[in-house]
């Protein structure tokens, strides 16, 4: 019996660190220049209520005259829903401002902050859970 648990327990504490380490490195925000805030102005082409992130994908015209998909990652439905968002709350087509921290690596994309729409409604992810 000693000789089993002379190497289970090294076995779970070596699982249970692994995972811990997994699960730490989904919540970096290290992709992120969570120094700088960008806003980006153009038209929602989808809004994706998925696990483990929420994602907006907005098409942003450019000065070349064409457009460039930018995908901004939000936090999960289930937080969202919780501060009143829904699968519906953005959609297709409609116009939108985001201010988001861009990526490091320059690449289109970046960490969802706020978001204004065309009526002048503003919306976060910030706030007290709703009941």
């Amino acid at each position: 019996m000693k000789a089993i648990v002379r190497y289970v327990v090294p076995v779970i504490g070596f699982v249970t660190a692994a995972a811990g380490v997994t699960v730490s490195a989904h919540h970096s925000f290290a992709p992120f220049d969570l120094s700088m805030e960008k806003t980006i102005t153009g038209t929602v082409s989808r809004f994706e209520w998925t696990n483990p992130h929420s994602w907006i994908w907005v098409d942003v015209p450019n000065e070349k005259g064409g457009v460039d998909s930018w995908a901004v990652e939000g936090m999960s439905p289930n937080y969202l829903a919780r501060r009143g968002w829904s699968k519906s709350t953005l959609k297709p087509g409609e116009k939108v401002t985001n201010a988001i921290r861009p990526l490091r690596n320059g690449q289109n994309g970046g960490m969802f902050l706020r978001a204004t729409l065309a009526d002048g409604q503003v919306l976060t992810q910030t706030g007290q859970p709703k009941d």
